[in-house]
């Protein structure tokens, strides 16, 4: 299937085959395709979806939730722990029995979550998103995303429920650690490239979660959101339009949130008026889990699952995942009643089986039947997996202060502190299996071969004086801090690996549902750090988290501080890498690290009035802007120029700049050209980040970097909220980050009329590096 570039592209020709399909289906049978089955997920124990007691205790068993046939196979491999032979014969085995026990013998798409790799036991997990971010690195990501599909095609997966393009808008919120950037330009860029991988093994993305999931009120997992139209177009609403348009994605979830009052999921604008008829887009939208019951239960806007199930049908919500609560006998009571019209369900159920057949899942001969025993051995965590985790991870971790002290030098005695230093799930998101799914089975192995920043660091330094842990990641308790000081009093160096224990609903520090109202470092760790500060003994303070939290009076106090999001099976390396030198640190924040919680919600795509004013006393400056690293070597810019100043609006910008590594070592240099319309006729941002990419460079070598960027990239919402180009004068730089000038490229001035851009128009931007 094929996302329409146009508007006024005629209607495809339909398939035959579907519309045989259609024209001999009862309304059980419509209604079947149109619902999923969760038949891993237990009603008691640890939940791993908003509210899944409550809803998942009503399915039957799966030959008689199947009868009549089946839509979608809910996270068959990552609900239990299940070895991928074993789980992939069991699934083959299911789709055969839909072949030879339903009426029409239809298989079911089976889907997955796979945001840091496949959701599976012994699949290698990744950086999550946030490290994607900081690697600035799209042909990377788009690698690790045709891994990833290799991976779920060798198991039978079909689609995947990734990636999640939601913009960082307040980073108390959870699912930061799954969001890529606060900027909408990184988050579309390597969320196109992760769509791009992960199709090209035949696996459909998942684009998550459409839209406004991130901008919820005081950053509270499921809030209101309260976003003018003008904010959801320009910043929230772009990441999705470059991957459907650009990255050709197939499915789009449908996000819980209700925006001034609208819920997602019973939005025909949103999810009919935008996302088809003005994007074009063909493929399917599937609810998040529940969230079609959530209508009437959370949001109040149905009397019963029926009318729920009507609204999200008629507004475009073509399947309900995880299970049927609503689209099954609450649906098919309205249509008897005719309360209902069957044409919405014919609608959703065309597109279910255009994507199967794209599938090759109409085929009979297809290989969702193929049985091939349960003892041919399925590896999903090969060297090269393994290598590539390695690399993101490497050039994610992000240098914030070397402070004289990094890098350390081999024969270094270190004290290795802290409560994520001997801990291996600590270097994980909450979607990784070994949070998500693994504390339920506390028996079970992880599955993957982890070693923690204390093993890594053993590797690369000759001398570890002792570990101590000094407290718990959320803990009160401060009993163990003595022990730790004692210990760095004896070393040359402490390392003190400090952060977040990611979890679900309320089990973590961070993670779906585990929101914040402080940016302190959780539980008493800011106290374990001050204490062995105060001991006297040089301090690198390292924080595995999934938000960004307030550190600066580490580095005020003389710390060098190193930053990794979560960053996969092979972190601990990276970060051991970094502090010995092995590794040069390339990463760059792609989220403002703030001061404190007062300062949230906040971006650094504000106006002039969201920055630092006379008429407040309450500074808005975060302690590291978006886009900040340091690097083990220099960097310096020369040549920095427009190759035209003045070019009618709607045209491309050429820019050209030299880059040199002026440095005894090499290294990779993010370049990052910044963006400001000088007079607009709304309000636009001080900054906007409008091109980057990675320049690695030997010590000495000097490299010219030729981009060409797209009009849309200089495009906002006019008064009237038609998407348009303004003539007027631009001004750019190259920055180091969003707030420091490394070169000036000049004033551009954009001439004539008013461009409104079209479907047409580019996105992505060129770059040649030479």
């Amino acid at each position: 299937m094929t996302i329409s570039m146009t508007h006024d592209e005629t209607v495809p020709q339909r398939s035959t085959r579907v519309e045989d399909l259609i024209a001999q289906m009862t309304l059980e049978e419509k209604l079947a395709q149109l619902v999923g089955l969760w038949a891993g997920a237990a009603a008691t124990g640890e939940s791993v979806a908003p509210l899944q007691d409550e809803q998942g205790g009503k399915t039957p068993p799966f030959e008689e939730f199947a009868r009549n046939g089946l839509g979608h196979f809910t996270r068959v491999f990552g609900t239990v722990p299940v070895a991928p032979s074993v789980g992939r014969a069991s699934l083959r085995s299911a789709q055969r029995w839909l072949r030879d026990n339903t009426r029409l013998g239809l298989p079911a798409i089976a889907h997955e979550e796979c945001l840091t790799g496949l959701a599976a036991w012994r699949a290698t997990t990744f950086p999550t998103p946030l490290a994607w971010g900081a690697t600035f690195d799209p042909c990377l990501i788009e690698k690790m995303g045709a891994l990833i599909g290799e991976s779920m095609a060798e198991l039978g997966v079909h689609q995947g429920l990734a990636p999640v393009l939601d913009v960082i808008r307040d980073v108390r919120w959870g699912r930061v650690e799954e969001c890529i950037a606060e900027d909408p330009f990184v988050v579309g860029e390597l969320g196109s490239a992760y769509v791009r991988g992960l199709q090209s093994a035949g696996v459909i993305a998942t684009l998550k979660h459409f839209v406004g999931y991130s901008n919820s009120r005081a950053g509270r997992n499921l809030a209101p959101v309260h976003a003018g139209p003008r904010e959801v177009a320009d910043v929230l609403l772009v990441p999705f339009e470059m991957a459907l348009r650009d990255g050709q994605a197939r499915s789009v979830m449908h996000s819980y949130a209700e925006i001034d009052g609208v819920p997602v999921a019973s939005d025909p604008e949103l999810l009919t008026g935008l996302l088809r008829d003005e994007w074009g887009f063909d493929g399917t939208v599937v609810a998040d889990y529940f969230g079609v019951a959530f209508l009437q239960q959370l949001h109040g806007v149905a009397a019963d699952l029926g009318e729920a199930a009507e609204l999200a049908l008629a507004a475009g919500v073509d399947i309900e995942l995880p299970t049927g609560n609503a689209y099954l006998e609450p649906l098919a009571a309205r249509i008897r009643e005719g309360k209902t019209d069957i044409e919405i369900v014919d609608r959703a159920l065309r597109r279910v089986l255009e994507q199967k057949e794209s599938l090759g899942l109409l085929d009979p001969s297809s290989s969702v039947f193929d049985d091939d025993g349960q003892d041919e051995a399925i590896e999903l965590d090969s060297a090269e997996h393994r290598s590539l985790a390695r690399e993101i991870a490497e050039k994610s971790v992000t240098l914030l202060e070397p402070a004289g002290i990094l890098p350390l030098a081999h024969d270094t005695k270190l004290a290795v502190i802290g409560p994520n230093a001997d801990r291996t799930a600590a270097l994980f998101g909450c979607y990784a299996f070994i949070n998500h799914v693994l504390p339920q089975h506390p028996d079970v192995a992880d599955g993957i071969d982890v070693s923690t920043v204390l093993g890594a660091l053993g590797s690369d330094f000759a001398s570890i004086v002792g570990f101590e842990e000094g407290c718990s990641v959320d803990s009160p308790d401060d009993g163990g801090i003595p022990a730790a000081v004692a210990l760095a009093q004896r070393a040359d160096t402490a390392v003190i690996v400090v952060g977040d224990r990611a979890g679900l609903f309320g089990r973590g520090t961070v993670g779906e549902g585990c929101d914040t109202d402080s940016l302190e470092l959780p539980g008493v760790q800011r106290r374990l750090v001050e204490a062995v500060l105060d001991s006297g003994t040089p301090v690198v303070l390292v924080v595995v988290s999934g938000r960004p939290y307030s550190v600066e009076w580490a580095a005020a106090r003389g710390a060098a501080i190193v930053q990794a999001f979560f960053p996969g099976e092979e972190g601990a390396s990276a970060i051991s890498g970094v502090l010995s030198g092995r590794v040069n640190p390339s990463g760059r924040l792609a989220v403002s690290m703030s001061r404190s919680a007062g300062s949230q919600p906040y971006s650094y795509l504000h106006p002039i009035l969201g920055g630092a004013t006379d008429v407040s006393n309450v500074p808005t400056r975060p302690a590291y802007p978006f886009g900040f690293g340091r690097s083990y070597t220099t960097f310096a810019y020369r040549d920095a120029h427009l190759v035209r100043r003045e070019v009618p609006a709607g045209e491309d910008v050429h820019l050209e700049v030299t880059v040199a590594n002026t440095g005894d070592r090499e290294g990779d240099e993010i370049v990052q050209i910044y963006a400001r319309d000088v007079v607009a006729s709304v309000t636009r941002p001080t900054r906007q980040l409008v091109a980057f990419t990675r320049v690695p460079l030997a010590a000495g070598q000097s490299k010219t970097v030729s981009m060409k960027i797209p009009a849309s990239r200089f495009a906002f919402s006019d008064r009237a909220m038609r998407r348009i180009v303004e003539p007027g004068d631009i001004e750019l730089w190259v920055g180091r980050d969003c707030e420091t000038q490394a070169a000036t490229l000049g004033t551009l001035t954009m001439s004539g009329s008013v461009y409104p851009l079209s479907a047409g128009d580019a996105r992505t931007v060129e770059v040649d590096v030479r």
